[in-house]
Formats: C-alpha cells, sequence, structure tokens
C-alpha cells in the first residue's frame, strides 16, 4: 500500500508545534481513486435508471444530469470529511461498499433510492470532540456549497436549467439529512461537539433547502 500512495500539494499551509511552515499534503491512492470512480459511476447509472421514468430526456442526457449533480453531491461530501481528517493528521480515504451500490441499483428499478455508496474511512491515534466535529460537518457544508454554486444554472435553459435544479435540490435534501442529530450521521458528531455550532448549520441548511424548493 505504501508504494500506492500518491501526494498532491495544495496551496494551504499548516503549521507545525515548533512554528515552521510546510505545505499540506492530500494523501490519495489507486485504490480510492478506483473506488471514487466505480461509486460515481454506480450512484450516477441508479440516478439515471430512476429519472428516465419521471423525464423524456435521452438516456445519455439523463446521465450526464446524474453524474454532475448527484455523483458530485455524494462524493465531494464525502471528500470534504478526507480532507478535513487529514487537516488533523489522521488517515482517511474514501472505501466503496459494493454491495450498497448494487442496492442503489436494484432499488432505483423500484421508484426509489438506497444510497449509501461508501464512506471516508479514518484513522488516528486520538482525535478531540472538537476534531471530529469540524470533521463531520465539513460533509453537509460542501453540499451547501455546492448547492449555490449551482443555482446560476437554474436561470439557464434547457439540460443547463435542469442541471441547475437538480442539484440545489439534491445537495440541500443530502445536507439536510445528514445534519440529523443520530445514529452515524453528521449531525450526531457536530451536537456532541458543540450545540450553537450544530443550531448556526443546521438553519444554514434550512434556510438552502427551502431555498431549494422555490426554485
Amino acid at each position: 500500500m505504501a508504494k500506492d500512495i500518491r501526494y498532491i500539494q495544495l496551496n494551504a499551509n499548516t503549521k507545525k508545534n515548533d512554528g515552521i511552515r510546510e505545505k499540506m499534503q492530500l494523501k490519495t491512492s489507486k485504490t480510492e481513486i478506483t473506488h471514487i470512480f466505480i461509486a460515481w459511476l454506480a450512484i450516477s447509472v441508479a440516478f439515471t435508471i430512476l429519472l428516465s421514468g419521471w423525464n423524456s430526456l435521452s438516456l445519455d442526457s439523463i446521465f450526464i444530469i446524474s453524474a454532475v449533480t448527484v455523483g458530485c453531491a455524494f462524493i465531494l461530501h464525502e471528500l470534504a470529511h478526507k480532507v478535513v481528517a487529514q487537516k488533523y493528521g489522521a488517515w482517511s480515504e474514501f472505501r466503496m461498499v459494493p454491495f450498497m451500490l448494487l442496492v442503489a441499483i436494484a432499488t432505483a428499478f423500484m421508484g426509489f433510492i438506497f444510497a449509501a455508496p461508501g464512506a471516508v474511512m479514518i484513522s488516528a491515534p486520538y482525535l478531540t470532540r472538537e476534531e471530529s466535529g469540524n470533521i463531520a460537518i465539513a460533509g453537509p457544508m460542501m453540499n451547501v456549497a455546492l448547492a449555490f454554486a449551482f443555482i446560476p444554472l437554474t436561470f439557464c435553459s434547457g439540460m443547463a436549467e435542469q442541471i441547475g435544479d437538480f442539484g440545489v435540490m439534491i445537495n440541500a435534501w443530502l445536507a439536510a439529512f445528514n445534519m440529523i442529530p443520530v445514529g452515524v450521521l453528521d449531525g450526531k458528531k457536530v451536537f456532541a461537539w458543540d450545540r450553537r455550532v450544530y443550531g448556526a448549520a443546521l438553519c444554514i441548511v434550512i434556510i438552502v433547502l427551502v431555498m431549494s424548493m422555490m426554485i
């Protein structure tokens, strides 16, 4: 696995304990890249199957819409967790769950989707509650940012408009779902860390969710 690791230089700087600054490195691997690609492809196919029954567009057009919106929403959500975890010195890589990818595709034929393509695996000797909270909140906030990024496309026409509408909607709902403070969802870790931060983040997510319903 060691030979499999690649290092991508980022512009951001991190400060060492001795005060010396060095460039932060985002670590990935061929295994992770493969898992990300397969998960992105599978979730895009699943939503293509689902949306094909509701839309008169061609399958290739629906696939493009799904890949750009849903695929990015799920994958970038997970990668946001990864980046923040590595900022704290933790090992973190995305791993798909093959069975759940099959479930997503199978349920799409039934008119709904149960989507849990995978998750970022995190390993560290110790993470504080604040660090865990920051890692958790990064995912929903990524979806909030993506929702805003898709808004300009809603003023276009044709496929671009559909990408914008669906991009805003799926990211708003994904952020809202993950902020529920139960089980393994991100909201539980954020709530356990700081209720004020949780409340502020939840307000932002609700505003985005309401906004998505008005577009």
